[in-house]
């Protein structure tokens, strides 16, 4: 069988999709809708191209190299792709990325119908509730397709469709006000900048390998088939997030002239309780755990699949196991805490992820030798170590003074020319002969 029946791809786009689907990318549109205003169409276009475009870049960069991040890692040295896989898998999966989001999924799905006394009992409870779905759904890779492209995200896409159809026939609808600070005169490049905030790159690195293995189970080996049918699978999800970051980030516009919210989260409970009430808070928390379950079985999957690939003597039930055990007790560090200790992190590796990400689809029509990735990782990590650092209170006034002359330094895109100047550099260089 060399390619996938059409009903199959469809099927694993809409898995990719609810993979995507978290926490996060639930409560940025609105809250981008909210700034935007009458300026949202071109904010969300801009949100798009990178919340959206990055994501399904990183899907394709992975089938291209027909496996794990790892691959296109040792373009730059074997070192580097064992410690930098590493901390990609470790950072998205049981540190930072699963305990965040479940503790998402908690405080907007539970707590909104509990008391605020029984918090620290109730999380704990609620946890070990809900890693135990995560792991059952993660035990067997092979029915995930089913799972959650057949269940579970038509019930999550289903949630969402009432929501932002009862808030248009319910009288909730009344228009956007003058776009905010940013919006006013360059909404598309807030909104490219929102998008690249997102930092789903870096889960689309993880995914990758779920969705090369979903493709693999179906009887498809052929580089070439597995290459075409990631790509219309991370086409279908990118559509899907498109057209669903439209529409909550449309209810962002239309709650805003009601008052004014810290975050998407408050924007999609005020909305949920104007239209429906009681019934319409408990529709969110569908959402909202739904959309948090699928993407922790989708990490928990990606990493069990990947350290398994790497501790093969291991068995993949028992690492996932461990992968759970270990993102339970991350998640009752509260999600302030974790929220504190992983931005650091995310954004040291972040721009080193998109260089890789460029790279390798560059390679794929011109050959690139290890002195090009070596020299544009080491010009990304030199501006995005340091940031990672300034995140963490260790600065130094002159990198602060010298990287202040970068041009969109202070967007957090300073690393964009250090990155190509490393590239430039490289073709002076002579290629190494072994690592």
């Amino acid at each position: 069988m060399e390619q996938l029946n059409r009903k199959d791809t469809v099927l694993i786009g809409l898995m990719l999709f609810a993979l995507f689907f978290g926490a996060g990318n639930l409560i940025f549109p609105p809250f981008l809708g909210q700034e935007a205003g009458t300026n949202y169409w071109i904010a969300i276009l801009g949100f798009v191209i990178t919340g959206v475009g990055l994501p399904v870049l990183g899907i394709i960069a992975i089938a291209i190299n027909g496996s794990s991040m790892e691959t296109i890692n040792k373009r730059v040295s074997i070192r580097f792709a064992i410690i930098f896989t590493f901390i990609l898998y470790l950072a998205i999966g049981p540190f930072f990325g699963i305990p965040r989001a479940m503790n998402v999924s908690f405080e907007m799905g539970a707590m909104p119908f509990l008391s605020d006394h029984v918090y620290d009992a109730a999380l704990f409870i609620y946890a070990i509730l809900f890693f135990i779905v995560v792991y059952w759904l993660s035990l067997n890779p092979s029915k995930m397709v089913k799972r959650i492209g057949n269940i579970i995200t038509p019930i999550l896409l289903a949630a969402i469709v009432l929501l932002v159809a009862g808030s248009a026939v319910s009288g909730f609808v009344t228009g956007g006000q003058a776009p905010g600070e940013g919006y006013s005169t360059n909404a598309l490049t807030s909104g490219v900048l929102e998008g690249y905030l997102t930092m789903d790159a870096i889960a689309a690195l993880a995914f990758g390998l779920v969705i090369i293995s979903s493709i693999k189970e179906h009887g498809i080996n052929n580089k070439q088939s597995i290459l075409k049918t990631a790509s219309m699978a991370g086409i279908i999800a990118g559509i899907g997030l498109a057209v669903v970051y439209a529409a909550i980030g449309w209810l962002g516009v239309q709650s805003a002239p009601q008052q004014t919210f810290e975050n998407g989260s408050q924007i999609l409970s005020y909305a949920a309780n104007q239209t429906f009430g009681i019934t319409g808070t408990l529709i969110l928390g569908i959402i909202v755990t739904l959309a948090c379950l699928t993407t922790c079985v989708g990490l928990v999957t990606a990493c069990g699949q990947y350290f398994h690939s790497v501790f093969s003597k291991v068995r993949y039930n028992i690492l996932t196991l461990i992968i759970t055990i270990i993102s339970l007790a991350a998640a009752n560090l509260g999600l302030n805490t974790i929220i504190s200790i992983s931005i650091p992190v995310l954004v040291a590796i972040y721009p080193i992820a998109i260089v890789l990400i460029l790279l390798s689809l560059i390679e794929y029509k011109a050959s690139l030798s290890k002195t090009y990735y070596r020299g544009a990782v080491i010009g990304a990590a030199l501006i995005s170590v340091y940031d990672g650092l300034r995140e963490l209170g260790i600065e130094l006034t002159f990198l602060n003074h010298l990287y202040s002359l970068l041009p969109l330094y202070d967007l957090g895109l300073g690393w964009i020319w250090p990155a190509a100047a490393g590239i430039i550099i490289s073709r002076f260089i002579r290629k190494p002969q072994a690592d």
